[in-house]
């Protein structure tokens, strides 16, 4: 009876919500509410910015189909604010657990107090979160953003070590260009110190730019468009995203650039596009970011509502792809 009521609720949420943002819209997406006993999940996602990311939302979606779980979803469209409402409306209609991907690290402490006063646990996903009170949350699922990083510096150490005696003799550098991605995110964080991590004791390698694309195509394009007029002595370009690779890639081929051998592009995510340009010798090291994580979410959320307890850390399985690899074994991507 309690669950009915809940349901109840819910759907009252979703017509008003069709209502305010007008049914066919691009900002609410929430799933039809049945009459069952399965729990409900809201879950609230930062956008669908990029193939990964829809990929990433289509996963949470299917694996939560297949285990008869009911899923709330909102899309908050790269807006901490929208997601903070989304996260009250679940506490509100009394989900059963919050799952989201936190947009930035910081600015949540209130609104997990508030779901947790109401007795509702959350689990964060792909992005990590800062609060004083690591207990607001029952846990994290996602990459090692920290990880991605260190797999990057060490690509460029490796491909540039038959080099590294003649830069000391002669004083030069290897020039590194970054694209990161949202600032405050903890994968911008992460991936950032992980690659400067690597490098901090091989001072011949420096970075002579790093600004954000916002994970973004059209943002990768335009930073490219600037860091090729700014500089003739680019050696590698670190990109946080395939998004931003494929506009930089993009920008260098308008300027009669070959990507991947006049420049070195390393890569994350392993889009399908991605492995496509390392095929091609556009792109020369791609790291894995996978978004596949349906089925281990649904899988805690389902132990979370059980009142289970779940690992407070638990990351996914990656891989790294490099242009020395027998490229024909990959499979299709999915995204």
């Amino acid at each position: 009876m309690f669950h009915t009521i809940k349901k109840i609720c819910i759907v009252f949420l979703v017509l008003a919500t069709c209502c305010l943002v007008g049914c066919g819209g691009q900002k609410k997406n929430l799933s039809h509410i049945e009459e069952d006993d399965g729990i409900i999940v809201g879950f609230s996602q930062i956008g669908a910015e990029s193939a990964w990311r829809t990929c990433n939302t289509r996963s949470v979606q299917d694996a939560a189909a297949a285990q008869g779980v009911q899923l709330v979803y909102d899309n908050a469209e790269q807006k901490q604010e929208n997601q903070i409402k989304a996260l009250r409306s679940f506490i509100a209609y009394q989900v059963d657990v919050i799952v989201f991907v936190p947009i930035v690290t910081d600015g949540w402490d209130n609104v997990l107090q508030e779901a947790r006063d109401a007795g509702i646990p959350v689990l964060v996903t792909d992005r990590k979160i800062h609060v004083d009170d690591q207990s607001l949350y029952a846990g994290f699922i996602g990459t090692d953003s920290l990880r991605e990083g260190r797999n990057a510096g060490l690509f460029v150490l490796n491909k540039f070590k038959n080099k590294s005696e003649l830069l000391n003799e002669t004083k030069e550098y290897i020039n590194i260009v970054e694209l990161f991605g949202t600032e405050g995110s903890s994968v911008a964080i992460g991936r950032a110190e992980g690659f400067r991590e690597v490098l901090k004791s091989h001072p011949q390698y420096r970075i002579i730019y790093s600004k954000s694309g916002d994970f973004l195509r059209s943002k990768g394009y335009e930073l490219a468009v600037e860091f090729l007029d700014m500089y003739d002595d680019i050696d590698v370009i670190y990109s946080h995203n395939d998004g931003m690779t494929l506009g930089v890639i993009e920008a260098m081929e308008e300027r009669g650039l070959r990507p991947g051998k006049d420049i070195v592009i390393i890569t994350i995510d392993a889009q399908q596009a991605a492995i496509d340009a390392l095929r091609e010798g556009k792109v020369n090291c791609v790291i894995e970011c996978n978004p596949k994580t349906g089925p281990e979410i649904i899988k805690l959320a389902q132990k979370l509502a059980a009142g289970e307890p779940i690992p407070r850390l638990q990351y996914v399985h990656e891989e790294v792809f490099y242009e020395t690899d027998d490229l024909s074994l990959i499979e299709p991507r999915g995204y």
